[in-house]
């Protein structure tokens, strides 16, 4: 298919659009399609998640109930479990998740699943954009020789591309709409169809930059995220260095945001969560290490990150020490499961880490979060209770380790007696008790 026939189908709405992983990426792009007017398929592997999609009712934060209710109402979006339906798509989106192994290398298995899905539907004139944050080489390396497995050639009997996801869970400002976008092809037609599919789910022309190729796109992505992983990390090891100092770390960072230029405020805290920031930086290290480069600066930044959740947690024992208890037996509320402020997503989150160092220690742990109803600690499902003035006094200590605002943080400072606060959410708060901040 000729640029001209891409971009015929796409102003007439005729254009097919497929999006395979119906997560915090997948599901808002596929919307913002449906929106726009194209026929989309979703498809996604869980047979539960489809299921509530089609009964519109969404399970992503971003993403309300009305408007998922709305696309599938008008026909526009159409959740499935079925991979046949990439048979007819002239559009495919790949969003899936890209964890790490426990060893911290790339685990590529679902991106690879999508991809073997694909090769055996793939046909003629297909674009196919990879959207899954992955290491500099995934599309040329992985995902193009399993699609070229059918007999077809990737740049000449269809369309590869690269365009790195850029969602920020609980963003109301920027959105899959509004944010730009970079894109990398094989072939500067299929940067040109990939762009103009892109700009269709966005506010407008403009919004997307092309680069030279895929990897030039895969590393911009790693290198944004890494960029705020490794800042993170400065300021981590700054507030152990001012801890130690007796300098208070959230007072230095508000004098230094006052210079107008050459600086940016990033904020301590337990530690790094969520897919990006506490996974890219492995990626782009592992990735290094193939070309027989160690990414020093950037291993040892991801380390200090890794170090945050153990300590706070002797921050935790060591207060609770000072008040002649110790870890075991004590009740401890904690405030906040998320990775993030303002969402229920607990991949990755510190926040997890934390409380199980507390409840392997003998703790009995308990939370509150209200974006997170449940959560399993130890093989149980724990249940996030309310933030009543009976839980803050009955704790030995609270501890808050994401400052959501729907914390009553008067209430807070009000009823409990002992407070660690990793994340300088009681700035300014009347407290009756003791409060100790990272």
């Amino acid at each position: 298919m000729g640029n001209d026939d891409f971009e015929s189908l796409l102003e007439s709405r005729e254009l097919k659009i497929a999006v395979v992983g119906l997560g915090y990426v997948g599901l808002p792009l596929a919307l913002a399609y449906a929106a726009s007017g194209f026929a989309v398929f979703g498809l996604d592997v869980d047979e539960s998640r489809v299921a509530m999609l089609r009964d519109g009712n969404s399970y992503v934060e971003d993403v309300s109930d009305s408007l998922l209710g709305d696309a599938v109402g008008s026909g526009n979006f159409i959740p499935t479990v079925d991979p046949d339906v990439l048979c007819d798509a002239d559009a495919v989106v790949i969003c899936v998740s890209t964890p790490f192994t426990p060893a911290k290398d790339p685990d590529l298995t679902h991106v690879v699943k999508a991809a073997e899905d694909l090769g055996s539907r793939l046909h003629q004139g297909m674009l196919v954009i990879l959207q899954s944050t992955t290491y500099p080489g995934t599309t040329n390396e992985v995902v193009k020789p399993i699609l070229e497995a059918g007999g077809l050639k990737a740049g000449v009997d269809f369309d590869l591309a690269f365009s790195p996801e850029r969602v920020d869970p609980g963003n109301k400002t920027w959105t899959v709409r509004n944010t730009p976008k970079v894109v990398g092809a094989l072939t500067p037609e299929g940067a040109e169809k990939a762009k103009l599919l892109l700009e269709y789910a966005m506010d407008g022309p403009g919004s997307v930059t092309v680069l030279s190729s895929p990897d030039a796109a895969e590393m911009t992505k790693l290198l944004e995220n890494t960029f705020r992983a490794v800042n993170i990390a400065l300021v981590n090891e700054m507030a152990l260095l001012c801890e130690r100092m007796d300098v208070d770390i959230w007072e230095v960072i508000r004098g230094a945001a006052t210079k107008p230029f050459g600086f940016m405020a990033f904020k301590p805290g337990p530690g790094v969560g969520g897919h990006c920031i506490a996974v890219d930086p492995h990626y782009l290290a592992w990735r290094a290490r193939t070309f027989d480069f160690q990414a020093k600066f950037i291993e040892l930044a991801a380390d200090a990150n890794l170090r945050m959740p153990r300590h706070v947690f002797h921050r935790i024992a060591r207060l609770l020490n000072s008040e002649s208890k110790p870890v075991r037996g004590s009740k401890i509320l904690v405030l906040g499961a998320a990775f993030k402020a303002g969402v229920g997503d607990t991949r990755n989150s510190p926040a997890l880490s934390v409380m199980q160092q507390l409840a392997d220690e003998g703790a009995q742990v308990t939370y509150s979060d209200p974006h997170v109803p449940e959560l399993v600690i130890n093989g149980e499902l724990i249940a996030s209770v309310p933030l009543t003035g009976a839980e803050l006094s009955s704790a030995d200590a609270v501890v808050f380790l994401v400052p959501h605002e729907e914390f009553d943080r008067t209430s807070v400072g009000a009823g409990a007696s002992l407070i660690f606060d990793a994340v300088n959410a009681m700035e300014g708060v009347e407290v009756a008790g003791r409060l100790e901040r990272l």
